[in-house]
Formats: structure tokens, sequence, C-alpha cells
């Protein structure tokens, strides 16, 4: 595992006190510096800003209330501007399992952290990407808020209209319990909001997103990655839908490259004006060309960027989620520091637009590439959409079934998310024939707001028959004696349980519901079938399951209509 000094700031010389009681309790969490922290000094990474601050933040406040261990203060690309890691006058922070390559920025040192296992969680800021990209680079989950979701009081903006307050953890289900402790309106936050968030999850058959035209800079192995990971949605339940990404990376050019950048300037102008020879390159010169635009610019840049919202705003008729590379490529810090506008920018092409048009978002783990570079995916929504993100992120980065960052420790089982059904509030059901996504009455699930959990096999105590005069066709699955059965290919649906009732009421005899033995022992309620149903009827065991069995008619029915 790579070690970095250059990922902490400052560490306290003891513990700051904490309700040990609280929901948090026994977890320790860093903080990028620009965050408040009472009693410690807030640099933003630039020594000559430095102040120390005499309250807490109010998500660091939250925090310690809700009973978490401050472990110290993290370092970040100076005034968060940049998605590097490299811009820091207290070192570069690399990539935690290669340290010749970046790790990612702004908020560098929280992500590193993170993925070493130094802490369970951290905070960082996202205002183009910053708790995203650190997060896709280094193998963890970076949760990026609706914008006003959690309060910003405390944190030196970047550009305050659309800066989040973003959390870092190697699982969605902690980043999930931490949003839950600090998510909140706040009227010492002039940004902040009510927002109603969805509770129920996205549809089994979700659609998701796929831009017609991702710049990957030429890494071939980033666009595989990319690719296999469209495969894994698919699995998951999803049907790819292709949208026009020129929108939102017309948008996405704006943050720098308009009137936008003017709010950079306007963030730090009282200092900059008095200390500009004191602020590194490039983010001196980024700051300093927010001053070139004048009041009526930065109207022309908010009705442009209004008129585009417009323009993106039906893509969410067609889709649920939207899902992106988290970062292109990867860069080492060599070529990052010969090249630090262009590349850096380069980092921000899937990352830029989504404060800008009001979205949530969760970068996940997907994958690592042959060269054991991580690769993430981020997942996109609309305002609100936070708990469903997270229960679609969960599920894909399970499904993954990579290590924790770099810690080389498996990921836990799954956790409820706090703001959606737990599973106390929900039934698993597998399903074997025509409730199978895409069967004729699978229907009768997605109707009731189940949702696709994952595809299994029974135990080999099992077969399977082809039960006649059935419509539409069913088959009954018949438990038999150990060595006389098949193991039989199964989905497992989560049904909520107000609607288990109306769906078991529907099921026709020879057919019920009881409990099925799976591969691994577990059991879980499923169909199963009279034995006396059975007589007569084709046993189609040996194809271990329906959808083969279904897949071999059809190709039986083509030959036999060939000419």
């Amino acid at each position: 595992m790579v070690q970095s000094a250059n990922a902490w700031i400052s560490k306290p010389d003891g513990p700051i006190p904490t309700d040990r009681e609280g929901p948090l309790a026994g977890l320790s969490f860093a903080v990028k510096d620009n965050i408040d922290v009472a009693g410690f000094e807030t640099t933003a990474g630039c020594p000559a800003f430095a102040r120390r601050a005499t309250a807490h933040a109010t998500v660091v406040r939250k925090l310690l209330e809700a009973g978490a261990r401050f472990a110290g203060k993290t370092n970040l690309d100076q005034f968060a501007c940049g998605l590097n890691g490299t811009r820091s006058p207290y070192g570069a922070v690399p990539n935690a399992f290669d340290a010749a390559f970046i790790g990612g920025g702004s908020s560098s040192g929280s992500a590193f952290v993170v993925a070493s296992g130094e802490v369970d969680f951290a905070l960082g800021t996202d205002t183009a990407g910053s708790g995203r990209v650190p997060a896709g680079l280094n193998n963890i989950v970076g949760l990026k808020p609706s914008r006003g979701l959690v309060s910003a009081h405390g944190v030196v903006p970047a550009a305050q209209s659309v800066d989040c307050v973003a959390i870092f953890a190697r699982t969605v289900g902690l980043a999930s319990q931490v949003l839950q402790v600090v998510a909140g309106p706040d009227a010492q936050d002039p940004y902040s909001r009510r927002i109603a968030l969805a509770a129920s999850p996205w549809a089994a058959s979700f659609r998701f997103g796929v831009p017609d035209a991702l710049d990957f800079q030429g890494d071939e192995v980033q666009k595989a990655a990319f690719a296999l990971a469209v495969e894994r949605l698919r699995g998951l339940g999803g049907t790819p839908v292709t949208i026009d990404y020129e929108p939102l990376a017309e948008a996405a050019s704006m943050l720098y490259g308009s009137a936008l950048v003017a709010e950079r300037y306007a963030a730090v102008r009282e200092f900059f004006d008095a200390h500009e020879a004191e602020v590194i390159e490039p983010v001196r010169s980024i700051i300093a060309s927010g001053r070139r635009y004048s009041a009526a610019d930065w109207c022309d840049a908010q009705v442009r960027l209004h008129a585009i919202a417009q323009r993106a705003a039906p893509m969410w008729e067609a889709i649920d989620v939207l899902v992106l590379p988290t970062a292109p490529t990867h860069y080492t810090i060599a070529q990052m520091q010969a090249d630090p506008v262009a590349l850096n920018r380069n980092l921000g092409a899937h990352t830029n637009f989504v404060n800008l048009l009001d979205c949530a978002a969760l970068s996940v783990p997907s994958s690592m590439r042959p060269d054991g570079l991580p690769f993430g995916i981020t997942l996109v929504a609309p305002c609100g959409s936070d708990w469903q993100l997270a229960e679609l992120g969960q599920r894909y980065h399970h499904a993954t079934a990579l290590m924790q960052g770099a810690t080389g420790k498996p990921l836990p089982p799954m956790q409820p998310i706090p703001g959606l059904s737990s599973a106390r509030d929900s039934v698993d059901l597998a399903v074997v024939g025509a409730h199978l996504r895409g069967m004729p009455l699978n229907a009768q699930l997605t109707g009731r707001g189940a949702t696709f959990v994952r595809e299994d096999r029974t135990a080999p105590d099992y077969r399977l028959y082809a039960l006649p005069g059935t419509v539409p066709p069913k088959p009954g699955l018949v438990r038999v004696a150990p060595g006389r059965g098949h193991a039989i290919a199964i989905e497992v649906w989560r049904v909520p349980l107000a609607q288990y009732g109306s769906f078991v009421a529907m099921v026709p005899s020879p057919l019920a519901i009881g409990t099925l033995k799976l591969a691994d022992g577990s059991g879980v309620q499923g169909f199963l079938c009279e034995q006396l149903a059975t007589d007569g009827a084709q046993d189609i065991s040996a194809s271990g399951g329906w959808r083969n069995h279904i897949a071999s008619l059809a190709a039986m029915n083509l030959e036999r209509n060939s000419p």
C-alpha cells in the first residue's frame, strides 16, 4: 500500500469530545482543510490564508454529536481549485495504488486516507467533481449530495452557489449512514434548502443513460472498463439508453470557460486582492481570470446555463439514471505538473456539469485495470435522488466483488439505505419462471415496486417441469431427495411488505410459495409446485432453468421453419 505524509495537514494532539452513544460512535473521520474545525487552522491549502476556526462547521458539529471521532485535517488543491491533487504547497497527494500517479482532487487527502484505511470516512467538497474524481481514482465511494442538502456553513467557498460537502467512504452503506446524520436545512447557509428525497428505489427494470460520445483521451483500457460497467448494469436489471451528451458537455465547459468563473474570484476576493502573489499557479491565474468579467457578463452566463438546462431536461424522461466514467483516464504526477491546465480540464469532462444542472451523484468502484489502477463509474440523477443512487450504487459496488479501497479487505454485507425501505419492510422472493425479467408476468412484480436483487441458483435438490396447459407457459419447481436433482437458475426480487400479500394471493394452484434452499445453503421464499401436477409434464431440469428452456424452444422453432 502507498504511504503519503502529504495527505495530512494537521492532526489533533488529543481527542475532541463526542457523543459516545451516537449512531457514528466508534468511527473516525478526516476533514478537508477548507472546512472549519474549532481550534484548528483552516488553510484552504494556502499558508498565507490560514486562520484559526472559533467554531465547527455545521457538518463537523453534527458528526461529533453523532459520536464520530475527528482524526485530522487533510491536504487539498489550493482553494479547492483543481481535480488532480498536485496543486498544493503542502505537496502532491499520490494515488493510493501507485505513488507515480495522481490521486485526484481537490479533495486529495481525504480520499487517500479513506482508501488507505487510516480513517473510516472523510469529508471533502465538490464544486466541479472534487468529491467524485478522487473516489474513482482510489477505489472508494464518493457521495456528492443534492445541492443544499448538506450545510456548507463553515466551509471556505470555491463557487458558493454550487458548492457541496462530499462524503468519502469505502462502502456505500457507510457513506449513506453519514449522509443521514449530516443532511438537513441550515439557516446559516444561504444556499441550504429543504429537499424531499425520493423514498422508493427505481424499478427493477430501470433505464440508464449512456452518452453517445465519450472521450477517454486515447485510454483503451479505461474505455473497455466502462463497457464492462454497462454490461454489469444490464445484469442488475438495467436497460441502456443512448443520450445526447452535447448539452451536458456544454454546461461543463462553462464552469471555467465563461463568466461563471467570476464566482471563484468572488469567493476569496478580499484575501486574493491583498495576497495574490502568495497563491500558487495555476490557481492564481484561474482565480484572477474572474476579475475580467462584468456583472452583465455573469447574468448572460446564467441565462445561457438555464437555456442548456432546458435542453438537457428531456433526457430524464427517457432514463432514470445516467452512468459515466468518473475519470476519462489516469495521469502520472509528472504528466499533470507538465501540463496542469489542459490535463485537469480533461478530468472534469464527466463531472463539471453535475452541480451546475442541479443533480446528485455517486461515484462507486467498478473494476481494477490490468495495470493495477482502479476504475470507477459515477451514477447521476436529478436533485432529490440521493437515496435511490445509494441503493443502486450499493448493489453495483457489491456486484464487483472488489476490495475496500487499498486495504485488501473484502466488502462487508450490504446495509439498508437509511432513506429507503429496509429489509424489514420487504420480502426477498425467488422466482423461477414467468416472473423472471423479460418474461410475461414480470410486471406483477415491478408493478408492486419490487426490485431485482440478483441472479442465483438453488441447491442441487430440485427438478424443473414444463407444466402443460398453463397460460402463459409456466414451470413447476419440485424438491427431490438429495442426489436426484439439479441446481436451477432463479432470480431474487425484493418485494415491499405492503405489496407482498396481494402478490401471493395471485399465485395459482398448483404453484405455491415456500422456502427454497439455495446453492450456498441459505434459504429464501420462492415458487414451488405440488408434486402431483408434474405427472405427465416434461422434465426440463437438465436445461438448468426456465430461461434456457425457452431459448432452446425458440431455437428449435427457428430451425424447423428454416427453408
